[in-house]
């Protein structure tokens, strides 16, 4: 039995570097950037808008794990264009026309942020995405072109809509960062999910075992069978402040998030 070949994208970023690290024992990583990094040998180097450049990263790979592109909630407009519509889009067609069988791809918790800005919770996978950003339209776009992909040419499509990844929840003090903290170990743990569970297509929330999450996670845990194991709470020094209904969220979310 030979290892499945997972290419995973972005591989120098903070969260594509941490996976790239943590899947290499089961897979075959294949890792890519758009640019050279002198700490990291054997990349597959492509900007996402050079289609041709796309094209040769994705061959011979079985599954994608797509965690490139314009990663900030305050990415300008020419940022986002270039790398989550135009160059998500060569991504797609890239991995159709080489054959991909799977593609994981990392949206957002921004694409709910309307949600979170006005404290209209809970939500629910099956709500209408409301952006609060460019970035956050970038990654329903995303959403929206995965589930084309899926239907048209058959291509398993799963999006994780991921919170706050870092390995200090306390580093930042807004009570909904602390709420969508997901840590790296429960971040291995979905996206390794997203590559063995025996769906074609889904979106999915994915945040650690925060007691005060908003965001239901219930078809994350039935069909991608994902079970987060870290909590906020557990990085404390004391108890939970518990807000009935959720605390307040500054009117400038997710600016300087």
């Amino acid at each position: 039995m030979t290892k499945r070949r997972v290419l995973i994208t972005g591989a120098t970023g903070q969260v594509g570097a941490m996976l790239s690290e943590r899947l290499s024992g089961d897979y075959e990583v294949v890792r890519h950037a758009r640019r050279p990094d002198p700490e990291v040998v054997d990349l597959r180097l492509a900007d996402l808008t050079d289609y041709a450049a796309v094209r040769e990263v994705m061959e011979g790979v079985d599954t994608v794990v797509h965690m490139a592109g314009a990663a900030s909630p305050e990415s300008e407009w020419d940022a986002v264009r270039d790398a989550n519509i135009i160059g998500f889009r060569n991504a797609l067609e890239a991995a159709r026309e080489a054959g991909v069988r799977r593609f994981v791809f990392a949206s957002s918790n921004h694409v709910f942020g309307m949600y979170d800005r006005y404290e209209e919770w809970p939500v629910y996978a099956r709500d209408l995405p409301r952006a609060d950003s460019l970035y956050g339209v970038s990654k329903v776009f995303g959403e929206a072109l995965g589930r084309f992909y899926h239907d048209e040419y058959g291509l398993d499509f799963i999006a994780l809509r991921i919170g706050w990844v870092t390995e200090d929840p306390l580093e930042a003090e807004d009570e909904i960062l602390h709420a969508m903290w997901l840590s790296p170990d429960d971040c291995e743990h979905a996206v390794r999910r997203a590559i063995q569970a025996k769906v074609g297509f889904g979106l999915y929330y994915v945040v650690s075992d925060n007691p005060n999450r908003r965001w239901d996670m219930t078809n994350t845990m039935l069909e991608l069978g994902y079970r987060p194991k870290d909590s906020w709470t557990g990085r404390a020094e004391g108890p939970e402040d518990v807000v009935e209904g959720g605390a307040d969220v500054r009117d400038t979310w997710p600016k300087d998030s």
